[in-house]
């Protein structure tokens, strides 16, 4: 059950438990996050994967309680060092979000102030989270540039948004928010407008002062490569489900929802001869999901009751898991044979680019 999913991380940090989420829209209600489940232990990078629209960006709004008109979360819980941040007033949110949860989106220059400069937009979030006077905040703004290794920290304080380069431009809005010491960071895409160079640097850059301040991540991106060389573990979402979660190693080596499975075997592969493989059918509306399994449509091990229940997060092997009838008691999980499908993945190349498309 998914409760065992908890219980394999001594001290979580976030726990995300059965967590609804609709969108009332002309077309209809769109059923965004369907019983989402997912933890992330002190001190642990959490990958978040899947195709566009299966549910990551809004589970992690739904952290930091950010999700607006005409989205509303229906139920579950947010249990942020054991407290439900889904009970608190706005008031007491304020106090989460940016100092103990900091959130780095996708186009730093859409999130930065365009009308102040970087080290007044700095500064000021020192003051509000820190409670230091201005003029401290503002010396200590250039500081923090510094050890994002921005060359120049005087002058880039006193640009605007509009003069930095995309890679400058995320490198600020990392100084920005991890400038609180946040206990949690969430980053959303937090390279996927960078060239491949700038990347890696980013997500060097990101750990590496993660760890300084024994923070946890949980990073939500398409790019398999990315979660090999740089997640803990691992939550492959589908349809506003989490399908699989477990180390990256293990999911990555020993894919047990079909879903992931086929997510692998349609990654590009030069030592393959014939077409590229592709998942079968097309990502469900969610407006009108199926019942029961939302994947059962595309699964070839679908059987009848996938199309009636929602299956639960089970035990695969210990820290393993996957939401998936396959491995119910009794039953032995995909065939052995099909995994030999597989071809050589991308954890024994995490260098390449392996990205998860829009459709696949």
């Amino acid at each position: 059950m998914a409760e065992q999913m908890f219980d394999t991380v001594s001290s979580p940090i976030l726990e995300v438990r059965d967590l609804f989420v609709n969108f009332y829209t002309y077309r209809g209600v769109v059923r965004a996050l369907n019983g989402v489940n997912l933890t992330i232990g002190r001190g642990e990078i959490v990958g978040l994967v899947g195709e566009t629209g299966c549910g990551k960006s809004v589970t992690a709004r739904s952290v930091l309680r950010l999700i607006r008109y005409p989205g509303k979360i229906e139920g579950g819980q947010i249990l942020f060092e054991g407290q439900d941040l889904l009970a608190l007033s706005e008031r007491e949110m304020r106090e989460f979000r940016g100092r103990q949860i900091s959130m780095i989106m996708q186009e730093p220059k859409v999130s930065l102030n365009p009308a102040f400069t970087i080290g007044a937009q700095i500064a000021e979030s020192i003051a509000i989270h820190d409670y230091k006077p201005l003029d401290d905040a503002q010396t200590e703004a250039i500081e923090i540039l510094r050890t994002v290794r921005i060359a120049d920290p005087e002058q880039v304080a006193h640009q605007y948004p509009h003069e930095l380069s995309g890679g400058m431009a995320q490198r600020a809005m990392l100084a920005m928010m991890l400038a609180p010491r946040p206990k949690l960071l969430i980053a959303d895409e937090p390279t996927s407008a960078l060239d491949v160079t700038i990347q890696a640097q980013i997500l060097n850059l990101m750990t590496e002062l993660v760890e300084q301040i024994e923070a946890s991540i949980l990073l939500i991106t398409h790019d398999l490569g990315v979660v090999a060389e740089t997640c803990d573990k691992v939550a492959v979402m589908y349809a506003g489900n989490v399908v699989e979660y477990g180390t990256t190693e293990e999911v990555l080596t020993n894919p047990a929802h079909p879903y992931t499975r086929g997510l692998l075997r349609a990654l590009p592969n030069l030592a393959r001869q014939g077409p590229l493989y592709t998942i079968r059918g097309s990502v469900p509306d969610l407006v009108d999901p199926p019942a029961g399994c939302r994947f059962h449509p595309r699964c070839e091990y679908a059987m009848s009751e996938c199309a009636v229940e929602r299956p639960d997060l089970l035990t695969v092997k210990q820290g393993h898991f996957a939401a998936c009838v396959l491995y119910e008691e009794g039953r032995d999980g995909i065939p052995d044979a099909a995994h030999d499908e597989l071809p050589a993945n991308v954890w024994a190349n995490p260098d390449a680019s392996a990205t998860v498309g829009e459709q696949s």
